[in-house]
């Protein structure tokens, strides 16, 4: 079964300099980054470019890259290969630059000249999940992400 089509079109892309990671929005997105700089954290929402032909679309199950992880459905796990090819980040802001449509963060797992489709402020209130579970398979994760 089908659905509706959607067209969703980039706001800007992701870019490497080295050490630095920043998001290049586009000039006429750039209005859109008033009071960012308030924000510690972001989600950023992109496009796996590199992963949008037919077959990884199609791809319903996947086997995580950890240890102990079970064949799991693609909608239970962060695969690239996914119906829709949407990765989400949480990334720490370190500045925004409003002439320039420059957002320096810490980091991203996108590559360089990756499509940027929208970016959402971190919203403790909102986002904070309280007694979150998770499959046993992933008790060995840390809770944090090493910086």
């Amino acid at each position: 079964m089908s659905g509706n089509t959607f067209e969703v079109s980039p706001v800007g892309y992701v870019r490497r300099d080295g050490a630095r990671t920043y998001l290049e929005i586009l000039e006429s997105f750039v209005p859109a980054l008033k009071q960012m700089e308030h924000f510690s954290h972001v989600y950023v929402f992109w496009w796996f470019s590199a992963l949008q032909d037919d077959d990884s679309r199609a791809t319903l199950q996947v086997r995580a890259p950890y240890e102990n992880a079970p064949l799991s459905g693609v909608f239970g796990v962060r695969a690239p290969t996914r119906p829709n090819p949407i990765g989400m980040t949480s990334a720490e802001v370190l500045s925004v630059d409003h002439q320039r449509g420059i957002v320096e963060i810490v980091n991203i797992d996108a590559f360089s000249g990756t499509p940027i489709l929208d970016i959402k402020p971190h919203i403790p209130v909102d986002d904070r999940v309280r007694d979150a579970r998770t499959p046993e398979w992933m008790a060995g994760w840390p809770e944090w992400v090493p910086a």
